[in-house]
């Protein structure tokens, strides 16, 4: 049989299951799931291999309209992974307002490959109402297959899976066979860390955030680890910190249990908190942060 390599780009909407879809695909935690949207940033990249195939899929932004610099350049990866696509996985759900972003769903339509929709969190509506759902899906991605599914009880994805299997192309795999991701351990570090501030902070505060990786020293026996905290104003640094120190204290420790988890080793984090004026809208620190404009 014939070896089969391709790409899949799961896109839509903010806080539809994308990650989680992901991470039930990939079989590994590569991107970070919390209830707030707008969690993922950048365009992150999960790798399935076996003896005959090797899939890449890309966990894509959710798309939104820009309000700042940080929101433009998301939407960028998020159009850009439809270009770079052999099957598009659109996600919806069973919660959200069918043809939200009207704008992004024309640019799918436009696309010259397979669509695959899934509708997600079917556990929490009634056959009715699903049925409603895919057909005024239908009209809005008239190309599109649907598949309604639950990601969260794995309902329905081994389907999905063989789909998109059906559909990948003949060819030989584009990354190593041991590969899992195109990214370094550093940047999912980052991305740990920023997760436990988007479960711990609440109101604006974790969007106000990025994460960067000062130094990272693999020792015999531990991983040593320096990460700043990067906030757009002084008042948000007093309550990242908070009383004594102590809410800093509780990130740092539930960050460094997630990490030697992720490492598999032993680690010595430390955190520091820096201001970054409207980082937001800096074109130099976007950039130092992997935002390309």
């Amino acid at each position: 049989m014939a070896h089969k390599s391709g790409f899949v780009s799961i896109v839509g909407n903010p806080n539809v299951g994308k990650s989680t879809l992901m991470n039930l695909m990939v079989g590994e935690r590569l991107s970070i799931i919390t209830s707030k949207a707008q969690t993922t940033r950048h365009k992150i990249i999960g790798i399935v291999n076996t003896e005959d195939y090797q899939v890449v899929f890309s966990d894509t932004p959710g798309v939104l309209e820009p309000n700042y610099k940080l929101q433009e350049s998301m939407l960028k990866f998020s159009k850009s992974a439809l270009v770079d696509a052999d099957v598009i996985l659109y996600i919806t759900d069973t919660v959200e307002t069918a043809g939200k972003n009207q704008n992004f769903i024309d640019e799918v339509n436009k696309s010259k490959v397979p669509v695959l929709l899934a509708i997600n969190k079917i556990d929490l509506a009634d056959q009715g109402k699903l049925e409603a759902l895919a057909d005024k899906w239908k009209e809005l991605l008239p190309k599109s297959e649907i598949f309604p599914i639950s990601a969260l009880h794995k309902f329905n994805a081994d389907n999905l899976f063989k789909r998109i299997l059906d559909l990948m192309p003949e060819s030989p795999p584009f990354f190593d066979k041991d590969a899992l991701t195109d990214k370094p351990e550093r940047f999912f570090v980052s991305e740990i860390i920023r997760e436990k501030i988007l479960l711990y902070y609440q109101k604006e505060i974790p969007y106000s955030v990025e994460v960067s990786i000062e130094s990272f020293k693999e020792r015999e026996k531990q991983t040593e680890i320096s990460a700043n905290i990067h906030v757009a104003r002084d008042s948000q640094k007093g309550i990242i910190i908070g009383h004594q120190g102590k809410a800093l204290k509780k990130l740092g420790t539930e960050a460094r249990k997630d990490i030697e988890t992720f490492l598999d080793k032993k680690v010595y984090l430390q955190l520091y908190v820096k201001v970054a004026k409207n980082w937001r809208d800096q074109d130099n620190m976007l950039k130092q942060f992997g935002y390309d404009g």
